[in-house]
Parts: C-alpha cells; structure tokens; sequence
C-alpha cells in the first residue's frame, strides 16, 4: 500500500514535470543557450497641425557586456570608461561579480563613441541601436510635451498620455551561445524586426506657438512676474493652437538632476493649477443673465436695465465693496453692457443674487466649473467650486464677480468660448490625428460637444457687449484697428493661509477675434506682477500683440 502510495506521488511528480511546467523548463533551458540584443522602436514623431516636426528622433545605441564572456575585466572596464564616460571601479565590480548574464553599459550613445569602441574588438561587448528624443524648439511647448525617459518611455505631458501609440514594439537579434555566454562558431542569428511607433499630430499651431511664446517671455520680463501663461484656442471646436507657461526649460537638456526645479518647471499651470479669476468671471454672469432673459425669467435683467450706481452691497452682514471708488461717475447707473465695460462688481452680485443659487449654479456646472473640462493631458485640476448646499448669499454674490471661486486656466477659457461662440461647449483637445510612420492617417479626432450652455441668441449679444469693452471700455488696449476684438480684463488679489497677500495679484485678459464669429480666443494670464497690476494694463495689451501675430501668419484682412 505504502509503494502504491508512493509510485503516485512520483508519477505525479513526472506528469507535473512534464504537463504543467515542461514548457517553462524549455524556456529556461532554451535561454541558457540564447543571448537576445534589443533593437529599440523608432518612437513616432509628434508634429504640429501642419506637418512641422516638434518632436523626434536622432540614432544612438546602447552597449551591452555580457561578463561570462569578457576575457580581462579590468581592461574591458578601463577601455568602457573611457569610450562611454561610465565609472570605471563600479563597472569592474559588476564584471567580476558574476551575479547576472548581462549588463547595460551606457544609452544613447553617439556613433562616433561606438567606433571607437568597435575598434577595441572587446570579446562580451555588444551594441544595438536606440533613439535619442530630439526636440525642434528646444524649450518652446514644454510643458505639453513633456519629456521621456533615458530608455524611450515617455514620462510627462503628450509623450506620457500618448506612450502607447508613440512607443512602437522592440524588436531584437538572437543566437545561440555555449553554456556561459560565449557565442558558438556556428550560432544561427534571427532578426526581428522592430516595428515604428505611430506618429501624433497635434492640434497646436507653431507658428502661432512661437508668437504666443514671444509675447508671454517679454511680458514676464517687464512686468517682472512670478510666472505667465497663455492659451490661444479655436472656439468653433476648442482645438488649442498654443499652450504657454513661462519660465520653461530646454526638452533636450532636461534637469534631471535637480527634481524640485524640473517638477516646478515642467508642471503644466494652465491645465493643472487654479486660481481666482476675478473680473474675467463676469463674462460667465452676463451669459446667465441674458439667457435667462431671452427664456422669459422675471429675475433676470433684460439688456437695457439700468443698474443702481452703489457701490457698497450689504449681503448677509458683509459687505462687498467695487473696485472702483466711483468718484468718475462712469459706474454711477449702467446697463449690462456698461457694467461689463466698467467692471462694476455690485451689477454682477445683483445678477447672481437674483438667479439664485440653485438656478445660477446649474450655469456653472453647463459651463464646465467645478469638473475637468476632458482634456487630453493628466493631472488636469478640477477647480474649486463651493459646495451648492453650503452656499451663502455672501458666497453667491462673491462668485457673481469672480470671487469665492477658483478655476484652471483652461477651464476659464473654455466657458468663455462656449459663451461667444454661439453657445457650444466642445470638449478641447491637443489631438488631431494619429499618422503611421509611412506618413498615413491611422485615426483622425473629431470635435466632441458636450453641451449647450447658453443659446445663441445669447450668446451673439454678449459677444457684442464684450466688443464694447475693447472699443471703448477697461480692454481697450487689447484694440486693433479695422478688427472686432472682444474681450474682458481681470484683476484678482491673491491669497495665502487664507488671508489675501498684500500686493501680490493676479492679472488676466480674455480676448476673441473677430467678436461676431470668432475663430481665436486667447486667455492671458500674468501671476503676480511688479509695479502696475491691473489686467487692463498687464494682460489686454499681450493679447493685443498674440492676435496681430496671428493677423500676419495668416494673412487676415480687415473686417471694417
């Protein structure tokens, strides 16, 4: 009994060998007798919407030693330091420890250092081919780019969410070897090839690009600003044709030793960080207000209603205050649309405060506050929206004018679009399409429209009103003559532990051309500017320079 008990247990044994783990067992035995050098995928190129090339790719190679096979580690050590940079003391260790079957020397190696090291003849030293990321514009797009790592991968921005298009499939070289590695006088080599990674082609214009880049790195310099940024986007499908942050850094001297500076300088604000819009905001109220209007809601005040020039409003025992001391007379009593060219915070309290929450709260949520907008990048921010049930009349009237809210730039940008553009709230993008490496489209994005905020009836009167403001209101030096430029300025106070920051301010200027259809709009945003600080002074005039660089790169012609 007990030899029948054991003959199972080994036939077992034998059938488990066998059935279950045979193949594993080939595998192992088949790899002891097989060396395999990689031939990394070319990495698809990333161009603009035009076809110029941003982002790609220079041959470098990447050395190989399998130490079984090194004939004198100590001069195999001194000639790969040499020829590569390594640390030469390190590198013997690893030689003669003998723990693994092969070892990385060195990426992205220049062809040149390969010669040399060819020359060598080193027995166990080998060399394939990879890919050096090399960017066109060295630091302009930075941050939407992003960067890859020392082996291809893509590790931030347009390389990181699109890794798995742009990564390709490697492939390799294998033959056989004896038992430690050395390779056989008759060893049988199989190539496979690697197949290119799919290029992408992004929504951006680099021609506009550069301009917005321009404009922004002079504006820092003599505002003296903390830090600027931009988004230049077509309102008719929310493509971004430019995305700035500034300062930046160079995409092909990356800081990767210094990770504070390279994480500070590589964060994409405009998507990931919020801020308080202030006036700029008014532009969503105004929308809330005309649509109401035109759907017959008696709360709401038609276009010709002529507001009450106070200046101080009392809203559950606190006070909210205009900009404006008032003393010119020009806030004194105002329409709409003067109210939007003067800036008068108490018209937008009372908007606010006579929709209600409930009611002015469903046009923030249609206009995308207080959730991602969809765009394709990560770490996009949500904003800071006060929760609908803890609202208070005081917070309501705040965020009537800009207050008590908190938005990313993209966020901001997109909602004034969907309130010129006709009332359409598209989901932005920074994709066009996905191209093959023979240069075929594979996939092509279509616009997204999420919804409707406002009508267009509502839509084109605000644009209207919004022109108004440039011509003859606090954006006039956003003007151009013989174009409609709309537009609002913005000018918040900062705030820190919760107190506002004496003297630091955030100045902005939302601008559209040209105001009854427009075809660009762009928010400029200047964070804590020296001396002067009003958006009307700081931001306006930036926006002014972007769309007449725009004017020129695409050959517009007057309207008027």
């Amino acid at each position: 009994m007990a030899i029948a008990f054991i003959f199972c247990i080994i036939f077992a044994r034998f059938f488990y060998i066998q059935a279950v783990w045979g193949s594993e067992l080939v595998y192992r035995a088949t790899d002891q007798w097989n060396r395999e050098i990689p031939v990394v995928a070319s990495r698809g190129q990333i161009t603009d919407r035009n076809g110029q090339l941003i982002a790609g790719n220079r041959t470098t190679y990447s050395v190989f030693v399998r130490p079984n096979a090194v004939a004198n580690a100590q001069y195999a050590a001194t000639v790969l330091s040499g020829t590569l940079g390594v640390e030469p003391n390190a590198l013997l260790e690893k030689l003669q420890a003998g723990k693994v079957s092969e070892i990385t020397v060195a990426r992205q190696v220049e062809k040149e250092n390969i010669e040399k090291l060819t020359a060598y003849g080193l027995a166990g030293v080998y060399y394939s081919r990879d890919n050096t990321r090399t960017y066109t514009y060295n630091d302009a797009l930075c941050q939407v780019l992003g960067f890859t790592a020392n082996d291809g991968t893509g590790l931030s921005g347009i390389e990181k969410y699109y890794e798995d298009i742009l990564c390709g499939v490697n492939g390799e070289i294998a033959y056989s070897t004896d038992i430690v590695g050395v390779e056989t006088e008759n060893s049988k080599i199989v190539y496979r090839e690697a197949v290119a990674g799919d290029g992408v082609r992004l929504t951006i214009d680099m021609d506009i690009q550069l301009a917005a880049e321009q404009a922004m790195r002079s504006v820092y310099q003599s505002a003296g600003a903390k830090k600027v940024s931009c988004i230049v986007l077509d309102p008719n499908n929310f493509d971004v044709l430019a995305m700035v942050n500034y300062p930046s850094y160079d995409l092909n001297d990356v800081p990767r030793d210094d990770a504070q500076t390279l994480n500070a300088l590589s964060r994409n604000s405009l998507v990931s960080d919020i801020y308080e819009p202030g006036s700029t905001f008014k532009i969503l109220t105004a929308a809330a207000d005309l649509e109401e209007y035109y759907r017959g809601n008696k709360s709401a005040f038609s276009p010709s209603y002529v507001f009450n020039g106070s200046r101080t409003r009392t809203v559950d025992g606190t006070k909210i205050k205009c900009w404006s001391d008032h003393s010119n007379g020009k806030h004194s009593n105002q329409t709409l649309a003067e109210a939007l060219n003067n800036s008068c915070n108490p018209c937008f309290t009372d908007i606010a405060l006579a929709l209600g929450k409930d009611k002015f709260y469903e046009y923030l949520t249609a206009f995308g506050l207080g959730n991602v907008t969809g765009i394709d990048f990560n770490g996009e921010a949500l904003g800071m929206l006060v929760p609908q049930a803890l609202v208070r009349d005081c917070d309501l009237a705040r965020i009537g004018f800009g207050q008590t809210i908190a938005v990313s730039g993209l966020q901001l940008a997109c909602a004034a679009a969907a309130a010129v553009n006709g009332g359409n709230y598209y989901a932005p993008h920074l994709l066009k399409s996905i191209v093959s490496s023979d240069g075929k489209t594979v996939e092509e994005y279509s616009p997204v429209l999420k919804q409707k905020p406002i009508s267009e009836q509502a839509s084109r009167q605000l644009a209207a009103m919004l022109e108004g403001v440039v011509k003859e209101g606090s954006g006039k030096k956003a003007y151009i003559e013989g174009y409609k430029v709309g537009g609002k300025t913005g000018t918040a106070q900062k705030y820190e532990d919760g107190h506002i920051a004496a003297g630091k301010y955030v100045s902005s200027f939302v601008g559209f051309f040209p105001s009854d259809s427009p075809r660009y709009l762009a928010l400029i945003i200047v964070d804590e500017p020296t001396g002067t600080y009003y958006g009307s002074a700081v931001a306006a005039p930036v926006a002014k320079e972007i769309f007449e660089d725009i004017i020129k790169i695409k050959n517009i012609q007057p309207f008027e």
